[in-house]
């Protein structure tokens, strides 16, 4: 089992990340922005680590790394402006990226974005902005020499979803339910031979277990 950091537990995709780690063995560690956030994370089993990812540096970062052999992130700005967003989904990979190599981290799993995102309307500067940062991350990320999977959703939804999806390295842009994004992040958690890979994923008919299954066969 491992010791995960979790960037981003309280969010959207990491809240119903943490649940399934602790079922499958895990010791999570998530940060949380906010005081009272602690209290909730604590009674899932959870151990709290206050600390907003804007501010804090590399060093900071590899202080809360001591112990961890895996860490994802999953925090985002979600569209709340130009500034969060080079903070959050830009610099905050980064920062992580220059911590884990010094505290020799294992693996490294990162949320993305779907290249193909958006690209069915007019988008704005400060969207174009976002997918901006978001490939510098990735890349960033893919040059490290660290051992990561980077995960591209299609436009998520805020569902639990079923467990089904599509998975590989190109496939059709779609949907994907945040829980489906969770479970195919747990899945693929445990399946450590699955790495150095960038994995795009919607809503589909496969299990999520087969669907590492056939990334891991690849």
């Amino acid at each position: 089992m491992s010791d995960i950091f979790l960037i981003g537990a309280t969010g959207g995709i990491g809240h119903r990340l943490v649940p399934m780690l602790i079922e499958r063995g895990h010791s999570v560690t998530g940060l949380h922005r906010k005081p009272d956030q602690a209290e909730p994370l604590r009674q899932v089993g959870v151990m709290p680590a206050l600390g907003d990812i804007m501010e804090l540096s590399a060093d900071d970062l590899e202080m809360m790394l001591q112990g961890s052999d895996v860490t994802v992130f999953s925090a985002g700005a979600a569209g709340s402006g130009w500034d969060r967003t080079t903070a959050i989904d830009g610099q905050g990979p980064l920062k992580l990226i220059e911590a884990a190599r010094r505290t020799g981290l294992k693996r490294v799993y990162l949320v993305s974005v779907f290249p193909d995102a958006g690209r069915r309307r007019d988008t704005s500067d400060g969207f174009e902005h976002y997918m901006e940062q978001k490939k510098m991350a990735d890349v960033a990320l893919t040059e490290s020499g660290l051992d990561y999977v980077i995960l591209r959703p299609g436009t998520l939804q805020h569902e639990d979803g079923d467990g089904r999806v599509k998975a590989g390295h190109a496939i059709p842009y779609g949907n994907v339910a945040r829980g489906n994004v969770a479970s195919l992040l747990a899945e693929l958690i445990d399946t450590p031979s699955v790495r150095r890979e960038i994995i795009e994923v919607t809503d589909g008919d496969m299990p999520v277990e087969d669907a590492v299954k056939a990334l891991e066969r690849r």
